[in-house]
């Protein structure tokens, strides 16, 4: 078995970490690229027939390397600042580059107020044209989106106080929540590292680390009410000016997505709950309990726990890709080869599991911190999925890489299925197979329950928000009353202090990050089931559909790709009965 070293190599990308002389080089180009691409946008004047382009060739072309140049930016400092929460000089690269993304963003919205001033003939005449046919998705969706905005000053002007008044509230929870930490059995644990401590088989040791954890999300419950309420405030006050009713709005666009889709996916998945709470009750019954808690509903039947190192864990997740995409598996391989992880146990890391992309070098780095449990393995395998996505993307335009988060999920989805669909059927015995498959049903219940929770509350949350601020009293009963209703009222305990605790609620990129990962997993169930019709024919068709992913709607992709129309019950009500399958499977077997 190969032996891989679980950190990850970043000096073939910038030597010398945050204080790295090639970075501030890097970063100075980036300045100068961005400097010059303001100019080319403030100079550009908007084409009066299709055959005057020569200009707007320039600036697509100048457009795209600087953005490239902030992205590998950008995605080296996210790196750091995971690796270590204690490295000052990492804070202080992810203040510049909220600045630099500032700027970046106030020259194309400039470009963008000059899109509308192009004469629709022109436009439609000049999309069909080269450079700009490849790109025409993205560039008429940057002129529809623009005509729902403000002038260009007033959109200006909010870019430059997003900085400071928005951007800053997500780098206050991040530094706050690096410096938390609890102590147990005497040892000093991340919060990252603590949560992993709830996937043990000891219930007294699990709630131990619940109720610390609980407590120490409680004595910072003041300050994260504070960031969420400013994060949530300012974009509140943004759509307001902007003349936007719907908090959906910005996600669903972001996500290329209908509310119809939407609809029809937590309508249909609300049907199925039934058999996801026989699931629970079963699994309470097994552990000897009436009903399961919150911190009961990851922990492994039984007292055997398997466990993988990260040697092992590597090697079966490049097996199973390598019986179902042999380029996958390849590239899987690549990524360990060439330390592309971020998987060492350690104390100073930031929680949680990111994929980032660089697209100037074509590569990807992971973060995760890996302790050998069946969802670890799980996790790295999701991980992966997403890096191999962005790998198939590195040969087109950069324009055309920038898919959104619930495709984005397809990907580790689809890849996280195969390596556990092929531990469940690779099972020496039933006992072996009761547990894989517990696991395996165990993301419809967070897709279907624990997703559904911060859906239902994110959207309360917000309405709530617009009466003015809510306080942390509040917040907690709000959180409690979606996982109710989200669990089916399944549990005897909920996590009140939830929306602290899960950073997506304080992240800057986008609201509403929850949503888009059960459409993902749903998604690539469809994606999935054809590739086991399919076969190896398969391979080549979902490359296909993932370079597609950053230029269409998600309505034509399944269309396009899959021959189905999502904005209906009967794609979500298939894919759920696969899910539904293994409910069954398991509760045969446990009976």
């Amino acid at each position: 078995m190969a032996n891989y070293e679980p950190t990850w190599d970043l000096d073939t990308i910038f030597s010398g970490g945050s204080s790295s002389s090639e970075l501030q080089n890097y970063i100075e180009v980036t300045e100068n690229l961005l400097s010059e691409l303001g100019k080319f946008v403030h100079q550009f004047l908007p084409p009066k027939s299709p055959e005057q382009t020569d200009q707007l060739v320039v600036i697509i072309d100048k457009l795209q390397e600087t953005a490239m140049h902030l992205s590998e930016f950008g995605a080296f400092v996210s790196c750091l600042s995971a690796q270590n929460v204690e490295d000052k000089a990492a804070g202080t690269l992810v203040a510049k580059r909220s600045e630099l993304e500032a700027q970046y963003g106030n020259v194309l919205t400039e470009l963008d107020q000059k899109f509308i001033q192009i004469d629709e003939h022109v436009w439609d005449v000049m999309l069909k044209k080269p450079p700009f046919a490849n790109l025409a998705f993205v560039l008429r969706e940057r002129r529809e989106k623009v005509k729902d905005k403000l002038d260009l000053d007033q959109e200006a002007l909010i870019n430059d106080l997003a900085v400071d008044g928005y951007h800053a509230w997500g780098q206050m929870y991040d530094t706050v929540v690096g410096k938390m930490g609890i102590e147990v059995d005497g040892e000093a644990l991340s919060v990252g590292q603590a949560a992993n401590k709830l996937g043990t088989s000891d219930r007294g040791k699990r709630k131990e680390v619940f109720d610390k954890l609980q407590q120490a999300w409680v004595e910072q419950s003041d300050l994260f009410t504070e960031t969420l309420n400013h994060l949530s405030g300012f974009r509140l006050q943004t759509y307001k000016h902007r003349g936007w009713d719907d908090v959906l709005k910005e996600p669903l666009e972001y996500n290329r997505m209908s509310e119809k889709t939407i609809t029809a996916m937590w309508e249909t998945i609300s049907k199925y709950k039934g058999h996801y709470r026989k699931f629970l009750q079963r699994k309470a019954n097994l552990l000897g309990l009436e009903q399961l808690s919150m911190y009961d509903v990851g922990a492994p039947i039984g007292e055997s726990e398997q466990k993988m190192d990260y040697n092992e864990g590597a090697q079966f997740i490049i097996d199973q890709f390598e019986k179902f995409s042999p380029k996958l598996a390849e590239f899987t391989k690549m990524a360990f080869e060439k330390q592309w992880i971020e998987a060492e146990d350690r104390p100073g890391k930031r929680p949680g599991g990111f994929c980032t992309s660089f697209p100037h070098s074509e590569q990807t780095r992971i973060f995760m911190t890996y302790s050998g449990s069946p969802s670890n393995v799980a996790t790295l395998a999701h991980e992966l999925g997403h890096a191999y996505h962005q790998h198939v993307m590195n040969e087109l335009p950069i324009m055309n890489q920038g898919y959104a988060m619930n495709v984005a999920e397809t990907a580790s989805t689809f890849a996280e299925m195969i390596v556990a669909d092929a531990a469940v059927k690779n099972a020496s015995n039933e006992r072996e197979k009761i547990a894989l498959l517990e696991d395996k049903v165990q993301r419809g219940v967070a897709f279907f329950m624990n997703i559904h929770s911060r859906f239902l509350f994110e959207t309360r949350f917000y309405e709530e928000r617009k009466q003015g601020t809510v306080s942390t009293e509040c917040l907690n009963e709000m959180m409690v009353e979606a996982q109710k209703e989200a669990y089916v009222n399944s549990l005897d305990e909920y996590d009140p202090t939830f929306w602290a605790s899960k950073l997506h609620f304080h992240i800057t990129d986008v609201p509403f990050y929850n949503f888009p990962y059960t459409f993902g997993y749903l998604f690539s169930l469809g994606v999935y089931a054809k590739a086991l019709e399919e076969g190896s024919d398969f391979e080549e068709k979902y490359i296909a559909l993932l370079q597609d992913t950053g230029r269409m709607t998600v309505e034509d992709l399944a269309m396009k790709h899959l021959n189905v129309n999502l904005e209906g019950p009967e794609f979500w009500e298939y894919a759920l009965n696969l899910c539904i399958a293994d409910v069954e499977e398991f509760l045969e077997l446990t009976s």
